[in-house]
């Protein structure tokens, strides 16, 4: 299938802008998080840009695929994200990766392919959905997006802001899919189509605030915090969507409880990443009085 293959390579795209963009980012003081000026200083590292060349990317395939696939599937597809992130940051990041954590990042994506599996959605049309049934989805996921900010300027720095904030990053991703996957839906009444109808726009505004966040995220603690909830986030809430928005179909009777085994396999999962000691915050983020910007600084 087309658009599990373009899926497939969105994710490994995905994955590495993760890691380019936490290399960028990961020597910047703490009280940048959530500020345009962790932004202004991003502008100066090539390393950045490599990220977003590499998000765009993986922006541009899953659009292509979410014009001609479901929704719940390629979004689903995406978590393998993870894993790509996982084995890149060990590489480039020389984040120690145990057996453990590698054990539950196999266990997250195999958890997620079995929920697909077991549910086997069908497709749907977002074609047919109504404006009051966008304005109420829209609405609900804006609200999520805006408790995630909340919490996270509540939490202390380090692990779990980057864990709350990667999640939230998520929920905005996700709103930006389900808003893609509308405004491809208005080609069949041709190009025009597209750049009148709402969602475009709507996704563009969406996908630059997320994209913001994304920035937070991976500055706000080790890339093992911010990456499950980036990766677990997106397809769960894109399933949602799928299945309650664009009325994509599931299958019934003993399946739910297959997906409900597997849902709690990546449960489990993340429960285990959440503790690891592999997220100690011991990545040597300077001081505040250590981390003076320095023009045309370079990653």
């Amino acid at each position: 299938m087309l658009s599990a293959l373009l899926a497939v390579l969105a994710a490994v795209a995905n994955g590495l802008a993760s890691v380019l963009q936490r290399k960028a980012a990961r020597d910047r003081p703490a009280s940048e998080s959530l500020s345009w000026r962790l932004i202004r200083h991003l502008l100066h590292r090539p390393v950045w840009f490599g990220g977003v060349a590499s998000i765009t990317a993986a922006f541009l395939l899953q659009a292509v695929a979410l014009g001609i696939g479901r929704i719940s599937v390629v979004e689903s597809i995406l978590v393998l994200d993870l894993p790509v992130a996982l084995i890149l940051s060990s590489l480039l990041l020389h984040d120690r990766m145990r057996a453990r954590e590698w054990a539950a990042a196999a266990a997250m994506a195999a958890g997620l392919a079995g929920m697909l599996l077991s549910l086997e959605p069908a497709a749907g049309s977002a074609g047919a959905v109504s404006g009051p049934a966008w304005a109420m989805a829209s609405g609900a996921n804006v609200l999520l997006i805006a408790a995630g900010v909340w919490w996270a300027r509540l939490s202390g720095e380090g692990a779990r802001k980057a864990a709350i904030l990667g999640t939230t990053t998520s929920f905005g991703f996700a709103l930006t899919a389900a808003l893609i996957k509308g405004a491809t839906g208005t080609v069949g009444h041709g190009i025009g189509g597209l750049f009148t109808s709402w969602q475009l726009y709507a996704m563009i505004v969406a996908g630059a605030a997320s994209m913001f966040l994304l920035q937070s995220a991976v500055h706000a603690g080790r890339l093992l915090a911010a990456q499950p909830g980036l990766s677990l986030g997106d397809p769960v809430l894109s399933m949602l969507w799928g299945t309650v928005v664009f009325g994509e179909t599931v299958r019934g009777g003993w399946h739910i409880a297959a997906a409900a085994f597997a849902a709690a396999v990546v449960g489990m999962a993340v429960f285990v990443l959440a503790h690891s000691p592999a997220l100690a915050d011991d990545d040597g983020r300077p001081d505040e009085s250590d981390a003076t910007p320095v023009a045309g600084e370079a990653a």
